[in-house]
C-alpha cells in the first residue's frame, strides 16, 4: 500500500466540511467519502469550528482593541 502525499486544505474547504458535519444531514462516513477526507479529520475540524464560533460574535480581538499612538507613527514616518 502506497502512502498518499500530504494534502493541505484551504480554510474555506475546512469550513465547508465542518459546517456540513455540524448540519447533521449525513453521517461522518458519508461526508468522508464525499469530501475524500478521513472521518477523524472531519471530527477535528467540527470541534475547532464549534470552539471558535463564539469568537465570531464576541468581543474584538485584543490586537484590534489597542489604541494607536498617532504621534509616534507620524514621528516614525518623518524619520525615514
Amino acid at each position: 500500500m502506497t502512502k498518499r502525499p500530504r494534502r493541505n486544505h484551504s480554510p474555506a474547504f475546512k469550513a465547508k466540511v465542518a459546517l456540513a458535519a455540524v448540519g447533521g444531514d449525513k453521517t461522518l462516513a458519508e461526508l468522508a467519502q464525499q469530501f475524500d477526507v478521513h472521518p477523524n479529520q472531519i471530527t477535528q475540524w467540527r470541534s475547532q469550528l464549534l470552539e471558535d464560533a463564539a469568537g465570531v460574535f464576541g468581543s474584538p480581538s485584543p490586537a484590534a482593541a489597542e489604541p494607536v499612538d498617532v504621534k509616534t507613527l507620524h514621528a516614525a514616518i518623518g524619520e525615514c
